[in-house]
């Protein structure tokens, strides 16, 4: 059966919306290069800002404090969430659909109500606000985002492939490793991916749980377009884009090897 091709009208309206997506990011990435300190209009090449950019000690700790929060939120979202979701798909205990529906209570509510219920608890518990409490907050809302992609990945696990495994001799922790693991690996990366960049992004959560000497490049790219967006920002941005991007070519090139 010969595939219909998509009417003009129905490329013409794809075309737009791609245009009204990424038109805006291609107009940040050219002006990182301007010249003008304004951005108000063009006036000639230079990599000038991203020297700048390069040699500017707060957007250097900016970064090391956001990838370092970033990957270790990632990583323990990611194993908790991925225990979670499989212990969701496969069990069922008292009490199961009331943690079923407060696992995904953070992905509800405003950031902002996160954010300040975190503030709460940690003054609560009279915890100091840095870097852990930063890391320990990403944990919280990053876990039912990974659990919602992992069981999305569960739904078409065919289980017959655990018992042959079991058959052959193999117990729980081997089954796991060898068969369970490599078959939603996919779901487990596109979780990961998701979490980090989930964590990279935030700004609002970070504000309320961040304290001294533990500045994220949000809280920090915030306090630089206050006033004016300048070519440093973009080239920051630039950066920041180009990143997630091969992050998730990488993630495309794993999940197909895996499937």
């Amino acid at each position: 059966m010969r595939e219909k091709k998509p009417s003009l009208w129905l490329r013409l309206v794809s075309l737009l919306i791609y245009a009204y997506i990424y038109i805006p990011i291609i107009i940040l990435i050219v002006f990182s290069f301007n010249t003008q300190k304004l951005n108000v209009r063009w006036e000639g090449f230079t990599l000038h800002w991203y020297e700048v950019l390069f040699n500017d000690a707060n957007i250097g700790l900016a970064t090391r404090n956001t990838l370092l929060i970033a990957i270790t939120s990632t990583i323990a979202a990611t194993i908790i969430g991925t225990m979670a979701a499989l212990a969701l798909q496969r069990y069922r205990f008292p009490g199961y659909t009331l943690i079923e529906s407060a696992l995904y209570i953070p992905v509800i509510i405003p950031e902002v109500v996160m954010g300040i219920s975190l503030l709460a608890f940690f003054a609560f518990i009279q915890f100091s606000l840095g870097l852990l409490t930063i890391t320990l907050s990403h944990i919280s809302f990053n876990i039912p985002f990974v659990v919602l992609v992992v069981r999305a990945r569960l739904h078409g696990f065919d289980k017959s492939i655990e018992e042959a495994a079991k058959d052959l001799g193999a117990n729980e922790i081997i089954t796991f490793w060898r068969v369970t693991l490599p078959t939603i690996l996919p779901g487990v990366l596109s979780g990961a991916l998701l979490a980090f960049t989930l964590s990279l992004d935030d700004y609002v959560i970070t504000y309320f749980t961040a304290g001294p000497g533990s500045t994220t490049l949000p809280l920090r790219v915030f306090s630089m377009v206050r006033f004016t967006v300048t070519p440093e920002v973009n080239a920051l941005s630039t950066i920041w884009i180009f990143t997630v991007f091969i992050m998730m070519l990488i993630n495309q090139l794993l999940t197909r090897s895996n499937t």
